[in-house]
């Protein structure tokens, strides 16, 4: 298991909670599939929405997935700005390929630990605040 900050990774640091996405230094390494099934339990009983990075030798993934907590599936046209923002990073070469739906995400071959953390934090924050905005203002009144 990964250690951040002398901390397990995925069973002594918690997924995000309503209202606080993870910053880029707590997202899990879930490398093992153990840490996987734990962090996973982690956001189900937290309910929030998992996020974590693994390696994929010799590179890294991203995944996120919100069926792991309650709340609204983010409307598609909020669903576009997370589309765009994976497809810059596939043209700048950052990922090789990229997966963006209303409940999962995920990113693979991202070169560094760092860069897959910002990318990870990124995208949780944005999904989680989607969701958020969408709570806020229903579907019928989004433009395109």
């Amino acid at each position: 298991m990964c250690l951040i900050n002398s901390v397990g990774a995925c069973n002594d640091v918690g997924m995000s909670t309503p209202g606080m996405p993870l910053q880029a230094a707590l997202i899990p390494d879930c490398t093992e599939v153990e840490a996987h099934h734990a962090a996973y339990r982690r956001a189900k009983t937290d309910d929030a929405i998992f996020v974590c990075i693994a390696r994929q030798r010799p590179r890294l993934m991203v995944e996120l997935d919100a069926m792991s907590c309650s709340g609204p599936t983010i409307p598609d046209e909020a669903l576009t700005a997370l589309q765009s923002a994976a497809e810059a990073l596939v043209l700048a070469d950052t990922v090789t390929q990229a997966n963006v739906s209303p409940d999962y995400i995920s990113m693979r071959a991202i070169e560094s630990e760092q860069r897959a953390r910002e990318i990870a934090a990124a995208f949780h924050a944005a999904l989680h605040n989607l969701r958020q905005l969408y709570i806020a203002v229903p579907t019928g009144r989004w433009r395109v």
